[in-house]
């Protein structure tokens, strides 16, 4: 009990000295404070981008592609395919409609808002008039629905923000094609919301496909007919295909750009606490030459060296967590819900999300804060509590 109340009166004492020594306690937790923003802020790209591809797909939906593909961009199905396909067990029906959408994936250049010189590749996909019947989250929200027969396209709201002549009423030219914009809509956040949508026949015609698709997505009964789905396309000759649930799809999709991004946001975070570290080790080497006589004449009147030690660290931890504090607050304000684009290398288009300041970032920027704070006050502490008694009292 004696040497806990002397490590907290020495720790209070501490603590109230810090503004005295503003300055000098300004560069650590400045440094530390710049770390956190930037690992914060670039592994919410991570987590935005992740979050929107999971919020693309469904367990309800099943996506089927040709066997072997690993992306819709490298898939192949035939129109007789398609139709069969439709025939499988395990399908919602409207009546006697089959609730699936037979869809063609292509990319067109156009140019970011932000960058005009820059064309971005950005997909526009071909459905069938079942499609908003298929994706029950989709709905248009300024405009309306695209008359299928014709050039008309409906435009996800990520993709009007990022992408140039995406607008209400604009119309798209690509190459030889030429298409209204007549609706924008929504799709909870997710890929959708990156794409074009135009009639997957018409769009056939103007890439000279033929009668060919690229995925047939379809939704289920429920969650367990995927396996009748399955088997029953899988064992049928007449067609070569893979089936997975949309959400599992789209959750691949997002594995590789989210774990690059990670890896440079912990590397970068890495190097730059090196940084951080370092100021704090001079704050606090600060500190304790600027208190030397106090700390001498605490140990000399019976303070012992581990209470030194420990209110020190403490000390540097507060630094810390202040630091982490504030550099998670401007993360957040500076960077949640910012929009942006990016490419995803399974299909080499652009997908537009927002940065997410989740809480779990914050919390771990703070108790990167926290470490560097420890790390940073770990040899000044040691200093502190080895420093002869005798010497240390003829220090001016």
């Amino acid at each position: 009990m004696r040497w806990l109340r002397q490590t907290l009166a020495m720790m209070a004492l501490n603590l109230r000295t810090i503004p005295q020594r503003l300055s000098s306690s300004a560069v650590a937790i400045v440094g530390i404070a710049g770390v956190v923003v930037v690992f914060i802020s670039v592994l919410s790209i991570a987590a935005g981008f992740s979050a929107a591809m999971r919020q693309s797909g469904s367990p309800q939906r099943a996506l089927v592609m040709r066997s072997g593909a690993d992306s819709e961009m490298t898939s192949g199905l035939g129109g007789p395919e398609a139709d069969i396909i439709k025939q499988a067990p395990g399908i919602r029906r409207d009546g006697q409609t089959p609730l699936v959408s037979a869809e063609l994936y292509v990319i067109i250049d156009l140019p970011k808002k932000s960058s005009p010189d820059s064309p971005a590749n950005v997909p526009m996909r071909g459905i069938e008039p079942t499609a908003m019947k298929v994706r029950e989250e989709v709905s248009v929200t300024q405009g309306r629905m695209l008359q299928f027969g014709t050039n008309e396209v409906i435009v996800g709201r990520g993709a009007s923000v990022q992408f140039a002549n995406l607008e209400l009423g604009n119309t798209i030219v690509s190459g030889q094609n030429r298409w209204q914009v007549v609706g924008i809509f929504e799709a909870d956040g997710g890929v959708a919301e990156s794409e074009i949508w135009c009639d997957s026949r018409v769009l056939q015609g103007a890439y000279r496909r033929g009668n060919s698709y690229q995925s047939v997505l379809a939704r289920l009964d429920s969650s367990d007919s995927l396996k009748a789905f399955t088997d029953w396309l899988t064992s049928n000759p007449a067609v070569n295909v893979m089936v997975r649930r949309e959400n599992e799809y789209y959750a691949g999709q997002s594995r590789a750009l989210t774990s690059l991004i990670q890896v440079v946001g912990y590397g970068i975070a890495a190097l730059m606490g090196i940084g951080a570290i370092f100021g704090a080790i001079l704050t606090m080497y600060t500190a304790v030459a600027t208190r030397a006589r106090e700390i001498a004449t605490l140990r000399a009147l019976g303070f012992n060296t581990g209470s030194v030690l420990v209110s020190v660290l403490g000390e540097s931890l507060a630094l810390g967590l202040i630091g982490g504090v504030l550099g998670g607050a401007a993360a957040y304000f500076a960077f949640n819900g910012y929009q942006t684009s990016t490419m995803n290398f399974q299909t080499f288009s652009q997908v537009a999300f927002a940065f997410r300041v989740t809480p779990e970032l914050l919390v771990t920027g703070i108790v990167y804060a926290l470490i560097m704070g420890l790390v940073g006050g770990l040899f000044p502490a040691i200093r502190a509590a080895t420093l002869p008694i005798p010497s240390a009292l003829r220090e001016l």
